[in-house]
């Protein structure tokens, strides 16, 4: 198949109503909006707290958490497998080889990029604001509230960065997913499988969607945070 063909046959693909490839294209959004939420809702409060908290062992914590934003996938997926095996503390859930579980290994990597962001502009804030929150009465964990809808449009940059690590995963979700087609396929993994079976224009029709989808969160997310900030000013 020459290279022309390749291309042909990705935006034939693309165009046409191959079986299988927008329920991929599907589950792959549910399962990575799904991560990116779970993770702003624990890590957004979380990456506060420690940036306002003084405590023995903050510096400590803060490095376990930025190392953590370098945790590899495989790492990830074999923790979470293991949680949810039959032997495992979770394996009751009969979460393994689902959605929800592949949901929960890319929340496992998401969450320290939110936290050590969220860290450290809500502590970048507190510095140049804390004479005027206390003024106020907001000192302490009461600020939290106030400083993450100050940074909202900063903030949007964590969630950003999560979303692109979630997107592009492929170690975590294969393990505990098993990428099993019509169930826990998804994007990366179909790339990786199709890729592999010689389907080129497969893949690269998947590798075209998923970096279109790509672009179209970040640009959206971007021109909202430029209004936003417009009407703030």
């Amino acid at each position: 198949m020459t290279e022309a063909s390749v291309w042909t046959a990705c935006l034939d693909l693309i165009g046409g109503t191959t079986p299988g490839l927008w329920p991929i294209v599907a589950l792959s959004l549910r399962v990575t909006l799904s991560a990116v939420l779970l993770a702003a809702l624990l890590g957004l409060p979380l990456g506060a707290l420690i940036g306002l908290s003084r405590f023995p062992g903050r510096d400590a914590v803060v490095i376990v958490v930025n190392a953590m934003m370098g945790l590899p996938p495989v790492v990830a997926g074999l923790l979470i497998y293991l949680a949810l095996s039959r032997s495992g503390p979770l394996g009751g859930l009969g979460w393994l080889f689902t959605p929800t579980a592949m949901i929960v290994a890319q929340a496992l990597l998401v969450t320290p990029i939110v936290v050590a962001i969220t860290r450290q502009i809500v502590e970048d804030l507190w510095c140049e604001y804390a004479e005027h929150l206390a003024s106020i009465g907001l000192t302490g964990l009461a600020a939290v509230p106030t400083l993450l809808w100050d940074a909202r449009f900063s903030l949007a940059t964590a969630l950003l960065a999560g979303f692109g690590r979630a997107s592009a995963e492929v170690g975590a979700v294969l393990i505990v997913g098993g990428n099993i087609a019509g169930h826990t396929r998804i994007m990366t993994t179909a790339i990786a499988l199709e890729t592999s079976k010689g389907d080129i224009p497969l893949a690269l029709a998947l590798s075209l969607i998923l970096v279109s989808l790509t672009l179209a969160i970040n640009a959206v997310a971007y021109a909202a945070s430029r209004v936003g900030a417009r009407h703030a000013g």
